[in-house]
């Protein structure tokens, strides 16, 4: 008899960091995993397609998901931090941000989750920072709203068995902790080290996993020790 076809997985911001590690984890665990992101990553054999797409734009969102295939799971990892002291904050930072984590999250959720089958999931890439952090307070609180929106659709959803997490990382191995309008600077877990994707990733493939059913609206720290 002809097996299964694989799952299917959007991940979102599979180009760098975190997404990207996910996509990998992912495809080398036999989903299909369809990327979406601003650009195409050429040299990556893991996808079976690529999508590109400005996720905080209604439009592109809406014809993103109008061509996709059934989709089993969605992890989002898009994002990026701006930092600020209070003094310094500016609403336009706090609005882009709001736009990736939480805004682009809701349209995505709201377009793939009531679809799924039984055995569905939904991972979203949040923070430690979500309890606050001095100089990001408006990236914490985007965080802290990806928190409030998994655990509210987890409620929603756990009927039909169909999870809802967030994978919360420390700082993190990726261009994030060097990029150019970051004001404060990372702190090393106390381990001794940041966190790779590939630790995050590998935690995210195991709440896809037939294993993670009974996990749902939780906000998972991978910390190092960091919130200790």
């Amino acid at each position: 008899m002809p097996s299964a076809s694989p799952p299917t997985v959007l991940v979102t911001g599979s180009r760098s960091g975190i997404g990207a590690a996910v996509a990998r984890r992912l495809a080398a665990g036999g989903w299909s995993v369809i990327g979406v992101d601003l650009g195409v990553d050429h040299g990556a054999a893991h996808f079976a397609a690529q999508r590109t797409a400005d996720l905080t734009d209604a439009a592109q969102v809406e014809r993103l998901v109008a061509d996709l295939p059934p989709v089993q799971a969605l992890v989002h990892a898009a994002g990026f931090m701006r930092t600020g002291a209070l003094a310094d904050l500016d609403p336009a930072d706090g609005a882009a941000m709001w736009a990736i984590h939480v805004q682009a999250l809701t349209r995505l959720g709201q377009a793939l989750l009531p679809g799924m089958a039984a055995g569905g999931r939904l991972v979203a890439i949040g923070s430690r920072t979500s309890a606050g952090a001095a100089g990001k307070s408006q990236y914490a609180a985007c965080k802290a709203a990806v928190v409030a929106l998994v655990r509210s659709w987890a409620i929603e959803l756990a009927p039909r068995g169909i999870t809802c997490n967030v994978v919360a990382p420390a700082a993190t191995a990726t261009p994030m902790l060097t990029q150019g309008d970051r004001t404060v600077a990372p702190v090393t877990p106390p381990i001794g080290r940041f966190i790779e994707p590939d630790e995050i990733a590998a935690y995210v493939a195991f709440l896809l996993s037939p294993d993670a059913a009974a996990i749902t609206g939780q906000e998972l720290l991978v910390c190092g020790g960091a919130s200790l």
